[in-house]
C-alpha cells in the first residue's frame, strides 16, 4: 500500500512482539460472517492469521498486503492460501469478490478514497466490505510524544505520520459517496496492553513508528525512541506494571449498492 512504503516491517517482530494486533481483530469476523464456499479478499493481511481463520469457515481466501516480507512470511506460515503483494490503495482483479475483510491496515492507507473505490470495483454487487482500523484519536498519546520529540532530531512529524486515522463520519461518508451503503459503523476505545513493561512500549514504537526514526543512526534511533516513551509514560495508563495504548478503533460493515 503506497503510504506504507515509509514503514518497515519485519515478520518475525510483528508475529512474537505485536501478535495482540490479529488476535483483537478476531471480534471482527462475527460481523464478517464468512461462509462456505464465498470467496473473500483479506486486505492488509500481514502475516496471515486472520486469513487463516477465515478458510476455517470454507471459504477461499486471497491475502494482499504492500510488505513483500509480510506475504513471504504468509506463505511458508499458511502454504495452501493464496497470498500476493499489492497496493490497497489502487488495485484490481479478473473475478470479483463475495466480501472484502480488513483488519488493523486501512489506517495505513492516506489516499482512503482510493481504497474504497478498489474495494467497490473488487466486489460483487451486493458484495460485503467488513473492516477495523484505527479511528479518530488512535493511540493519540504516542502521536503527541512523537510531535513533541522528533523536531529535536530535525524530523518533521507531520511529514513522517504514516497514519490516517479518520472520524466515523468522515469515513462513512466516503463509503456512501463511492456506492456502498453503510449498515452497521462503531467508534470505540479498546485500551490495549503492551506486555513487557517498558519493552512492550519500545517494541511497539520500533514496529509501528518507524517512519518517524528513519534517517537516524543507531544511537539516535534509540536516544529518540527513548525520549518519546518518557514523554508518552507520563499518559500512559499501566495495570500492574502494564502499560496500556489509547487504542480508538473504528468497525464498519457496509454492502456495494
Amino acid at each position: 500500500m503506497n503510504n506504507q512504503s515509509t514503514q518497515a516491517w519485519n515478520p518475525g517482530t510483528y508475529d512474537a512482539q505485536l501478535g495482540f494486533v490479529s488476535k483483537l481483530g478476531k471480534g471482527i469476523l462475527d460481523w464478517l460472517n464468512p461462509k462456505e464456499g464465498e470467496s473473500i479478499l483479506d486486505l492488509g493481511c500481514g502475516t496471515g492469521d486472520l486469513a487463516a481463520e477465515i478458510t476455517g469457515y470454507g471459504a477461499t481466501v486471497t491475502g494482499m498486503d504492500q510488505s513483500e516480507a509480510m506475504i513471504i512470511s504468509a506463505r511458508n506460515k499458511y502454504p495452501d492460501i493464496h497470498f500476493l503483494v499489492g497496493d490497497g490503495e489502487q488495485f484490481s482483479f479478473d473475478a470479483p469478490f463475495d466480501a472484502i475483510f480488513s483488519n488493523a491496515a486501512l489506517h495505513w492507507m492516506k489516499n482512503a478514497a482510493g481504497v474504497i473505490e478498489s474495494v467497490r470495483e473488487a466486489l460483487k454487487s451486493g458484495g460485503r466490505f467488513v473492516a477495523e482500523f484505527g479511528g479518530k484519536g488512535n493511540v493519540d498519546t504516542f502521536v503527541q510524544a512523537f510531535y513533541e520529540v522528533m523536531p529535536r532530531y530535525s524530523i518533521n512529524p507531520a511529514e513522517r505520520n504514516p497514519w490516517f486515522f479518520p472520524s466515523i463520519g468522515e469515513y462513512t461518508s466516503l463509503l456512501e459517496q463511492h456506492g456502498f451503503r453503510v449498515q452497521i459503523a462503531e467508534h470505540f476505545d479498546r485500551p490495549t496492553p503492551l506486555p513487557e513493561g517498558e519493552r512492550g512500549v519500545m517494541h511497539w514504537l520500533e514496529g509501528f513508528g518507524d517512519a518517524f526514526f528513519k534517517g537516524l543512526d543507531d544511537a539516535e534511533r534509540q536516544a529518540a525512541k527513548q525520549e518519546v516513551f518518557e514523554t508518552a509514560k507520563q499518559k500512559l495508563q499501566a495495570v500492574n506494571g502494564v502499560y496500556q495504548a489509547d487504542y480508538r478503533r473504528i468497525r464498519i460493515a457496509a454492502v456495494k449498492k
